[in-house]
């Protein structure tokens, strides 16, 4: 089906249950219990997690398939939401224009530090990527301000041109839409205590993620994939067999920078506000966090990885100390104070320790990732079954 083998399918339909249901799914607990600090299901989240998928999903296609391990994709994702930004305030408020723009940008952006940095390999490539990144993230903040805003920031203005629109002379600034359905649109259901919002922009997300994951996989078993996976074998070998493999390098590095300029210009549909601090290093070292916590090379694997992080990035980060002696009122006053001041540390502020200890987790015990570890899993019970028999 489509053409995609039988696993590949399966996958990808997988991935498709999990963000059509994503609303429901991530609100397993009902509104006003204790634990619906831990629902997930609400619409800036849920974006996030489809939006951080696709830049890992391209971050892997270069880093997986090669072996490249680039510092500087932020510089891509910064990249293309300023382009975005640029088309809502030019030309209209409907994101599509702005999703393209922001892809073909990041991806001449990526073609040209790509040229460069790809003259190296090993430890000196991640270093010249890292260092263009730094200097993106330096020329935003402050020499480019007029075109990137600066420190403060792009967004969008009630008198921007946007010549495609007709000009908003009053009111309030126009939302990002498709075809006139704001991003920010959505419908609520309540069944029982619980209930599910099922956000427009979420879904336009959701729709161009699998579109992107089909993308990927496709990458994946094609001869071009196949290409990319001799480079990270051995690359000096497939040299002495006369094939050049910069073009295949630099054609992977592009495709991966293009996936990180799509998702930074859905960043900006969802909301129409680009900043340097999304240029950081930090921010490249978050998507190869992504990429290793769910399993280097595989396809799913990085999907998973973002919306770890991203989950603990903002449902932990808001667990505070009222809300733990809520959890721990049962107990006695004593081994209550003693269980906050226990857990304290790994939540609200403190929350980078949490992910710190699931990444020193995944890597000692579960070297694959995530995707690998379930793998294993699966493996063992399968073998467990089959001689039971």
């Amino acid at each position: 089906m489509l053409g995609l083998n039988g696993k590949d399918f399966l996958a990808w339909l997988f991935v498709l249950f999990l963000v059509a249901a994503a609303p429901i799914l991530l609100n397993p607990f009902p509104e006003g219990s204790a634990f619906a600090q831990f629902n997930a299901g609400y619409p800036d989240l849920m974006q996030r997690f489809v939006i951080f998928g696709i830049f890992a999903i391209g971050f892997n296609i270069l880093f997986g398939l090669t072996g490249y391990l680039s510092f500087g994709h932020a510089a891509f994702l910064g990249a293309g939401s300023y382009a975005g930004v640029w088309m809502l305030k030019l030309l209209t408020i409907n994101v599509i224009p702005a999703i393209i723009m922001s892809t073909l940008v990041a991806g001449l952006f990526s073609l040209a530090i790509g040229y460069i940095s790809l003259r190296r390999s090993g430890i000196y490539f991640s270093i010249l990527t890292l260092a263009f990144a730094q200097m993106s993230f330096a020329l935003a903040a402050s020499v480019l301000t007029p075109i990137t805003g600066g420190e403060t920031g792009l967004q969008t203005q009630l008198g921007d041109p946007r010549i495609l629109d007709a000009a908003a002379t009053g009111g309030n600034i126009p939302a990002p839409s498709l075809f006139g359905l704001e991003m920010g649109h959505s419908w609520k259901v309540s069944v029982g205590d619980w209930l599910w919002t099922f956000n427009a922009g979420y879904y336009l997300c959701a729709f161009i993620m699998l579109i992107a994951f089909y993308i990927a996989i496709r990458i994946f078993r094609s001869p071009f994939g196949m290409m990319l996976k001799a480079v990270k074998s051995n690359n000096q070998r497939l040299g002495y067999t006369g094939i050049n493999p910069r073009p295949y390098t630099l054609a992977a590095f592009v495709i991966s920078g293009m996936y990180a300029g799509l998702a930074g210009g859905l960043m900006v549909s969802m909301d129409p506000l680009a900043g340097a601090e999304r240029m950081q290093w930090t921010a490249s070292g978050e998507v190869v966090l992504m990429t290793i916590l769910g399993g280097i090379g595989t396809l799913i694997g990085p999907v998973l990885g973002a919306g770890l992080i991203k989950y603990s990035e903002n449902i932990f980060s808001k667990i505070n100390d009222n809300l733990l002696h809520t959890w721990f009122s049962f107990m006695p006053d004593g081994v209550e104070n003693f269980m906050v001041t226990i857990v304290h540390p790994f939540v609200g502020k403190g929350w980078h320790l949490t992910l710190g200890l699931m990444f020193m987790l995944v890597v000692i015990f579960l070297p694959g990732g995530l995707v690998g570890g379930l793998s294993g899993l699966y493996k063992r019970l399968f073998r467990r079954g089959s001689h039971a028999q």
